[in-house]
C-alpha cells in the first residue's frame, strides 16, 4: 500500500492547475513513447519576443533511433514559433516563426547533453551551443517577432497550438534545467549557465517554474547533478 501511494505521489498523471516550485536538482522523466504525456510551461513574461535564449539539459537514447522534440513553443500565429528538434541522421533543427535551419550533428552521445539556442530579430542570427561549445552561426527569419500567449511544451512537438501530438516525435528520457531569457546571452554568460549558473532567467526559470503535467510524467533527481 505504501509503495502504491509513493508511486501515486511521484507520478504526475492527472490534469492540474499550474504548479509553481523550485525544480533545481530535479528533472521531468518521460519513460516511454506516447502522444499523451507532456509538460506545459507558463512563461513569466507574456510579451512578444524580438530576441531570446533557451538553455536546457536532456538525456535520451533516441538519437540514433528516431527524431524527437526537445522544446516546442507555439503561438496562435505559428505552431513552430520556436522549435528545437532532433532530426535523426541530420542533427538539431531550430525553427523560428516556421522557417528553420539545421545544425548538422551525426548523433547525440548517450550522456546528459546541455544546449543553448538563441536568436535575434535585428540580424536574424541564430546560435546553437552544445555542451558549452558553439556551432557555426546561421541566419533565420530576420525582422520577425515571436508572438505572445505561447503554449510551451516539453515532451511533445505541437502541430497545432497546444496539441496534435505524434508519439513518434515524443521525447523518451529526462529533461531539466530549462531556462529562457528575452535576450541573447553572451558567450561568457552561456558558459556560466553551462557550469551551473542561472543569470536570473526572465521568461522561464527552472528555480521558480510554473508547470502543468499530463500523462505518464515523473519528477526525479537529476542524473547530471
Amino acid at each position: 500500500m505504501e509503495k502504491l501511494l509513493w508511486c501515486f505521489l511521484t507520478m504526475i498523471s492527472f490534469s492540474q492547475a499550474f504548479g509553481h516550485e523550485d525544480m533545481s536538482t530535479r528533472a521531468f522523466v518521460f519513460p516511454k513513447e506516447s502522444d499523451t504525456s507532456y509538460v506545459s510551461l507558463e512563461a513569466e513574461s507574456k510579451e512578444p519576443l524580438n530576441a531570446f535564449t533557451v538553455c536546457l539539459r536532456f538525456y535520451t537514447a533516441l538519437s540514433t533511433v528516431r527524431s524527437f522534440s526537445i522544446f516546442s513553443y507555439a503561438t496562435k500565429k505559428s505552431s513552430n514559433d520556436i522549435l528545437i528538434f532532433w532530426t535523426k541522421d541530420k542533427g538539431y533543427t531550430f525553427a523560428v516563426g516556421g522557417p528553420e535551419v539545421l545544425f548538422t550533428v551525426s548523433e547525440i552521445p548517450q550522456a546528459p547533453t546541455h544546449i543553448c539556442a538563441s536568436w535575434e530579430s535585428a540580424t536574424g542570427i541564430v546560435e546553437l551551443w552544445v555542451d558549452g561549445k558553439p556551432r557555426v552561426r546561421k541566419s533565420l527569419n530576420k525582422g520577425y517577432t515571436v508572438w505572445s500567449d505561447a503554449s510551451i511544451i516539453l515532451g511533445q512537438e505541437q502541430d497545432s497550438y497546444g496539441g496534435r501530438f505524434d508519439a513518434k516525435q515524443s521525447l523518451v528520457g529526462d529533461i531539466g534545467d530549462v531556462n529562457m531569457w528575452d535576450f541573447v546571452l553572451s558567450p561568457e554568460q552561456i558558459n556560466a549557465v553551462y557550469v551551473g549558473g542561472t543569470l536570473s532567467p526572465n521568461v522561464l526559470n527552472w528555480r521558480s517554474l510554473k508547470y502543468k503535467a499530463q500523462g505518464e510524467v515523473f519528477i526525479k533527481p537529476q542524473l547530471w547533478s
